[in-house]
């Protein structure tokens, strides 16, 4: 599958290089997670947070994703890691399929390698995304 471009915010971009740059800090340089989340961010194209399309997945946005194999439905908040918490739907952007949403629009499908193997995420729609909402503070 041809990898589409993504958007990122500059904002978004900032917290998530701190993130990764602290979690250096204290020695946690080779983690996969953290290189994931890193090649994002190269590959982006980094816009302010008036400029973001209002349907791309960012920071702190709600999304209702389907498992393009299995069809079914998830509805998850993505988030920093001290605010995860599955049990309410709220996803680390550490977590794989956190990372493999960023930047995505709705209607993307998007092949990612999660500890059981490749998933295939569809982006099914946006219910909340900061920006969009005029929360450019989240």
């Amino acid at each position: 599958m041809k990898q589409r471009k993504i958007f990122i915010t500059k904002f978004d971009k900032e917290r998530l290089e701190e993130l990764i740059a602290v979690a250096e800090e204290f020695g946690d340089h080779s983690r996969q997670d953290l290189e994931d989340v890193a090649g994002e961010l190269a590959r982006a194209n980094v816009v302010s947070s008036k400029e973001v399309p209002p349907d791309v997945v960012t920071m702190n946005s709600k999304v209702v994703l389907r498992d393009v194999d299995t069809s079914e439905m998830m509805i998850y908040s993505l988030v920093f890691p001290k605010d995860a918490d599955v049990d309410v739907g709220a996803i680390s952007i550490l977590a794989p399929v956190g990372t493999a949403i960023l930047g995505y629009a709705e209607g993307d499908i998007i092949e990612w390698m999660v500890p059981s193997g490749t998933r295939r995420i569809s982006i099914e729609k946006i219910l909340y995304q900061p920006e969009a909402a005029g929360d450019f503070h989240l």
